[in-house]
């Protein structure tokens, strides 16, 4: 595989994943989030693949039930189950086990309704007693205690997407806290980057990775397993027109802080 980082105008090409991340940690553990199934695989399959032969300790979590899903009737009430063994299928390909794959089963196209944090409901997907997507992700990370984490760019046109990603970024610093203890202990907030996988990012992608044959082909073959989704044959015909590439933005935080502008007046 061949790893690329923009610094401004300049282009390095490092020789591998550990060289293209200046703050290299030693046991890197990577969290890959999706508010779909099919997102993680679609937008970062790569990327993932890259971190796994690289000996990362490497996760995924799936924030909805995939239960908007259906193409056909007769799986309305079912969808959500065959679309998480596609899943489960799909992450194999690329080379996860078993135990490193989450499913949250928030409900599909209703991430509204799970903005923050609340006590469960009858029915709810509860952690703890609680319910939302700021208790869910605080839960991840503080079991996981990820040093990066990769999620969809919250540019992205589809409303699960944007809340995903807005939920994500303060529940990192949820999860860096005392708050909420039954939830785990404090884990540090790890290194955020954001992938494309309907929507452009919001300014220029900082890294690309380019795989082989071999690595593009697990790729499209993970996509393949979705084989529910009517679509997926025009998704993965678009996934190799434009080739074995990803390309990822890092996340920057900047802390309000008086002398941040101090020089301007």
């Amino acid at each position: 595989m061949k790893f690329l980082r923009r610094t401004g105008k300049d282009v390095k090409t490092v020789d591998n994943l550990k060289e293209l991340f200046p703050d290299w940690k030693e046991g890197e553990k990577w969290l890959f989030i999706g508010p779909h199934d099919d997102d993680i695989v679609l937008g970062a399959g790569i990327t993932m693949r890259a971190a796994i032969e690289a000996g990362i300790d490497v996760y995924a979590l799936v924030a909805t039930d995939g239960g908007m899903g259906y193409c056909y009737m007769e799986q309305e009430n079912t969808i959500g189950k065959i679309r998480q063994k596609e899943t489960e299928d799909s992450f194999k390909i690329i080379g996860l086990d078993d135990d490193h794959f989450f499913f949250a089963n928030l409900p599909d196209c209703d991430t509204t309704s799970y903005v923050g944090r609340r006590k469960a409901k009858p029915g709810d997907p509860a952690i703890e007693g609680y319910t939302g997507l700021q208790n869910m992700f605080t839960y991840y990370f503080r079991k996981v205690q990820p040093t990066r984490i990769f999620l969809p760019t919250g540019e992205d046109l589809h409303p699960d997407h944007k809340i995903v990603y807005q939920e994500v970024l303060i529940s990192m610093f949820h999860a860096g806290g005392n708050i909420w203890p039954e939830l785990g202990k404090p884990t540090a907030a790890p290194a955020a980057y954001e992938f494309g996988v309907y929507c452009d990012f919001p300014t220029a992608p900082n890294l690309k990775i380019e795989a082989d044959d071999e690595v593009f082909q697990k790729k499209l073959n993970a996509i393949l397993a979705y084989k529910s989704q009517e679509q997926i044959a025009s998704l993965v015909e678009g996934v190799k027109a434009g080739g074995p590439l990803e390309y990822l933005r890092e996340i920057e935080f900047r802390f309000y802080s008086v002398d941040n502008y101090k020089d301007l007046f």
